[in-house]
């Protein structure tokens, strides 16, 4: 199931997100002008691998930010751009500008710690911003529970339309994340997204204004 749109308009326009998916969507391109060995070395680099984290975690913290920028192709940064677009304006627009960039950055922190003390030894770079993502689906499921979501599932060449409960879809998406991480899937870090997940549901209202976002001084 892919989502298509929700239907649940922001306020304000999405400025932070639109200004992320530009700073992913450039790195992106400037990947693309690199040979095979110097691309891999771009990975290992400024991916977030933790092995290397854990040796030397005060000279390897930057990694973590510098990874959620990373992606591993065409299909990586779509897929990732897609999710933050349909589903971070509304949060963004809950939280404001500065709240929603801490709490972005910090989901992907989060979901990074994550997958690492999964597979501390691993010399292989995580990257992608799909940590943080996943932290904006855990906000969206506690904050618009009974938002409406358009869905597509592909019967064959057919595309079959039809809307789910955002809880519904995001709950199922946190599930399949689970059980793909315990069945042992390889080339993706499912333990990143569901620890990214976690922190949206568990930290988001922390995040939240303390007063109504109309309201002027």
């Amino acid at each position: 199931m892919f989502p298509v749109a929700d239907l649940n308009r922001a306020r304000r326009p999405p400025v932070l997100v639109k200004l992320l998916v530009a700073v992913n969507v450039v790195v992106f391109l400037y990947e693309l002008t690199l040979p095979g060995e110097a691309l891999n070395a771009f990975f290992y680099t400024y991916g977030f691998v933790p092995a290397r984290f854990f040796a030397d975690p005060i000279g390897q913290m930057g990694t973590i930010l510098t990874s959620m920028f990373i992606h591993g192709g065409f299909a990586h940064i779509l897929g990732n751009m897609w999710f933050l677009w349909v589903f971070g304006d509304n949060i963004e627009d809950r939280l404001g500008k500065a709240r929603f960039l801490i709490f972005y950055l910090a989901g992907g922190v989060a979901a990074a710690l994550v997958q690492g003390l999964v597979e501390p030894g691993s010399h292989t770079p995580m990257i992608g911003a799909s940590g943080a993502i996943s932290a904006v689906l855990g906000a969206y499921y506690v904050l618009f529970p009974r938002a409406l979501v358009l869905t597509v599932v592909w019967l064959i060449f057919y595309p079959i339309f039809f809307y789910l409960p955002a809880w519904f879809y995001l709950g199922y998406w946190a599930v399949i994340q689970f059980f793909e991480g315990i069945a042992g899937v390889s080339g993706v870090a499912f333990w990143a997204h569901l620890g990214g997940f976690l922190w949206g549901v568990f930290a988001v209202r922390r995040f939240l204004p303390t007063r109504p976002r109309w309201i002027r001084w």
